[in-house]
């Protein structure tokens, strides 16, 4: 017998790809038409450690207006360092993909990243979904549900918040200077951009604190993630390209391949061997406008050098150039762009392709 939640989140996934199909008469794929009846939605956290602290000082604090002050101790024992993991699995009849797919955010994200997308229309965790693919969305270590610890005592640096100037600048949506308070004076790309940029401001609710002093930590629960989920496709983003990497130098029985999205550090080929890769495939996209912006220039060229290693050393790695495709004006968000789709079904067709969807 089916659950209600399934039969519910299947009505949910056909609706919204047909409300996007919709949309400006651009067909989305798969077809609105396909209904898909999820199995189980759960979630669980992965990773972390045990910290114990003393020696703070004690507070009295009110926590909800009107109610009594109570004392507050903060030493003593905490779990920090995990991550967060919401998995959403169709049933046996709906699944066309050969392995899960996971998809990691990029730095000052979370797993929103991959929902819906800020303008309202359907993500690709609703894409991959329809396409017949368990999706599996996580919160790195310090990011939303996953939570993040105390400063300095455990987290050593202080974190960092992403500016909507930067954010606009950094993710290739308008260029350098074209920023602006008023959201009627910020100037895109002269050529156009494809980030719906009435919806701007809403991606921008998103943005969450950041510390440069936690990548190992992230690394660890990553790994352990691999290890509990996987055999698995990662589908990673931005800054969580290293961490996908690593994880598939590390366990590469587990990873069966790698899309990645505009990632922005690799391993380093002249110091790291990468020959436990030759047996995964890669799949590389870039958008536009990437000489428009320091950061990206050099970022490329560094993830341009990984790729050429892992060609030379026989792995399959393909690179797709949006713009050299005549498809332009793609931001650094390519998961949110109003040609998503479109990209996704670049992604799914690869995936065919290489034998780890039907």
């Amino acid at each position: 017998m089916k659950s209600i939640s399934g039969i519910v989140l299947a009505a949910m996934l056909a609706s919204g790809c047909a409300s996007q199909q919709q949309q400006g008469g651009q067909s989305r794929m798969p077809p609105a038409d396909r209904v898909v009846v999820v199995k189980e939605v759960g979630s669980f956290h992965v990773g972390g450690r045990q910290m114990t602290l003393s020696g703070l000082p004690e507070k009295e604090l009110v926590f909800s207006a009107g109610a009594a002050p109570r004392r507050v101790n903060p030493n003593g024992d905490f779990e920090v360092g995990q991550m967060y993991v919401q998995y959403i699995r169709l049933d046996a009849a709906s699944r066309k993909g050969r392995y899960p797919l996971l998809m990691w955010h990029g730095g000052g994200l979370s797993g929103v990243t991959w929902e819906s997308k800020p303008d309202g229309q359907p993500g690709w965790q609703s894409f991959f979904l329809q396409a017949g693919h368990d999706v599996y969305v996580s919160d790195a270590v310090e990011r939303g549900r996953a939570s993040w610890a105390r400063y300095p005592e455990i987290f050593e640096t202080e974190p960092v918040f992403r500016t909507k100037q930067e954010a606009w600048e950094l993710f290739r949506i308008g260029p350098p200077g074209s920023y602006a308070t008023d959201p009627g004076k910020r100037q895109v790309f002269a050529q156009g951009t494809q980030f719906p940029v009435e919806a701007f401001d809403q991606f921008t609710k998103q943005g969450i604190p950041r510390w440069a002093s936690n990548d190992a930590a992230t690394q660890a629960a990553y790994d352990q993630y691999v290890q509990k989920v996987c055999p698995c496709v990662i589908v990673v983003h931005s800054q969580g390209g290293n961490f996908a990497f690593n994880a598939a130098l590390r366990a590469p029985d587990k990873i069966r391949g790698v899309v990645a999205i505009e990632p922005s550090g690799s391993p380093d080929p002249e110091k790291v061997d990468l020959s436990a890769l030759k047996g995964i495939p890669f799949l590389f996209i870039w958008g536009d406008y990437l000489d428009r912006a320091t950061l990206w220039t050099r970022a490329s060229q560094t993830l341009e050098r990984f790729e050429k290693a892992l060609q030379q050393q026989g792995t399959d790695a393909t690179r797709i150039d949006l713009p050299k495709l005549g498809v332009h004006g793609n931001s650094h968000m390519l998961m949110m762009d109003r040609n998503s789709d479109e990209i996704a079904q670049r992604v799914q067709n690869w995936l065919v392709a290489k034998g780890l969807s039907r």
